[in-house]
């Protein structure tokens, strides 16, 4: 009996505690993706509810991801005197407060309270990152956590696929209303209420899971802790770490560029919002096909490195095309950027650490306050397509973006070669 428990915890992804805890991470990282992508919708939605132009209407993103930049270094220290599970438990009440908040200044047609509702969500959201991704790395085996981030990563996809369908389907009866009666006060009313509930309805079942978690068998997995030392920040100058930290800033720029500006993008073409809106969707759905490639052909037949570059070249050449086509083409090519930016990630993420001697907490805050690339590389878009148009704006910035990435890895492989010989 002994062997036959010993033989399951070790060739089982959830370990020796079950797939119950598995079970309720992957929700976790649902929850995650959810919440996440449900802003490329809606910047379309809140544009049209409080009567805004596109530079107002992006500060969504901007205020969303600068969260990460202002929480990620508070969050390591929560985790790190609090322990994993509470706080998963800490960052889903944040999280919870934070739809409450903006429901609430949603209702009372304030969008400056909505932005200060978006900004407790996203801070209860970077503890909520910071803290569950190395649960799920102790959750099982060691030689398992590969399998166990790959479950995570398409339950994330999966929940940011279904957040704009679930947010076009409550709020598009009442925004087609609002289009026909332009700025009529009692529609715009309506629509409003519609957003109101959908946030109320969000944050009663963050609050029922925050609850199950509570009292759920949940592990409180103990992790070592960091000494003050590797907490404070390198003594001495690294370029790799701080190439590799702009990398990222621009990764996670070009990829919410993608998903969440691509229904803006889609506006300049006339296209109807009743479609423009699941194209985030559309986009998650090949980034989503873009991670299963991963998984399959990485390391089996491409490194990481080699990965990263080949998924560059590929989002920088479908975003020439995206400047050459037109509509629905041009659009579906944004699209497709989704496949080519689900390799960067998983590695650009592991290169940075690689990359530098100072594997620290410290490094690893620097990459997750790096994700407010998120908010300002799509606000650059709006600003700069007032200019030059909007197709070469987000041509020219999705390029660069490519082009910086490109070049780190080519920075690092380059040093790692010199320091082989």
């Amino acid at each position: 009996m002994h062997n036959r428990t010993f033989w399951r915890a070790v060739s089982c992804p959830a370990g020796p505690y079950g797939w119950l805890p598995l079970i309720l991470v992957a929700i976790l990282f649902f929850i995650i993706g959810f919440v996440t992508w449900l802003n490329g919708p809606l910047i379309s939605f809140v544009k049209i509810a409080f009567s805004l132009d596109d530079i107002s209407a992006f500060l969504v993103p901007v205020v969303f991801y600068i969260s990460y930049f202002l929480f990620a270094i508070p969050a390591g220290k929560i985790v790190t005197k609090q322990g994993l599970r509470q706080s998963l438990i800490y960052a889903l009440s944040i999280m919870t407060a934070g739809m409450i908040v903006t429901g609430q200044f949603m209702k009372a047609a304030s969008y400056p309270g909505t932005l200060c509702g978006f900004l407790i969500l996203g801070s209860g959201l970077a503890l909520l990152q910071v803290a569950v991704n190395p649960y799920i790395s102790f959750l099982g085996p060691s030689d398992r956590a590969a399998q166990r981030i790959a479950i995570m990563g398409i339950c994330n996809k999966v929940g940011g696929i279904l957040a704009p369908v679930a947010l076009a389907t409550f709020a598009m009866p009442h925004i087609e209303n609002l289009q026909f009666s332009y700025r009529n006060p009692a529609l715009q009313q309506q629509f409003i209420s519609t957003l109101y509930w959908s946030y109320i309805g969000m944050a009663a079942l963050l609050a029922l899971t925050t609850l199950y978690i509570k009292f759920s068998s949940l592990p409180d997995i103990k992790t070592p802790l960091s000494n003050d030392k590797e907490c404070n920040t390198p003594t001495k100058f690294n370029p790799n770490l701080w190439l590799g930290v702009i990398a990222m800033f621009l990764y996670v720029g070009v990829e919410v560029l993608a998903g969440d500006a691509i229904g803006t993008y889609a506006s300049g073409f006339h296209i109807p919002l009743n479609i423009s809106s699941l194209f985030t969707s559309a986009t998650l759905f090949c980034m989503l096909c873009g991670y299963l490639a991963g998984l399959i052909c990485v390391p089996r037949f491409l490194s990481q490195e080699r990965a990263l570059l080949l998924s560059c070249f590929a989002g920088s050449t479908l975003s020439v095309l995206a400047y050459m086509a037109h509509g629905y083409v041009s659009v579906a090519c944004i699209t497709f950027l989704g496949f080519s930016n689900a390799m960067i990630f998983p590695s650009l993420f592991p290169t940075v650490l690689n990359s530098t001697q100072n594997k620290t907490s410290f490094v690893s805050a620097l990459l997750v306050m790096a994700y407010c690339g998120g908010g300002i590389v799509p606000q650059c878009f709006v600003w700069l397509k007032s200019i030059i148009g909007f197709q070469a704006a987000f041509s020219v910035l999705s390029c660069i973006c490519y082009f910086v990435i490109s070049l780190f890895i080519l920075f690092f492989s380059k040093k790692s070669h010199t320091t082989t010989l």
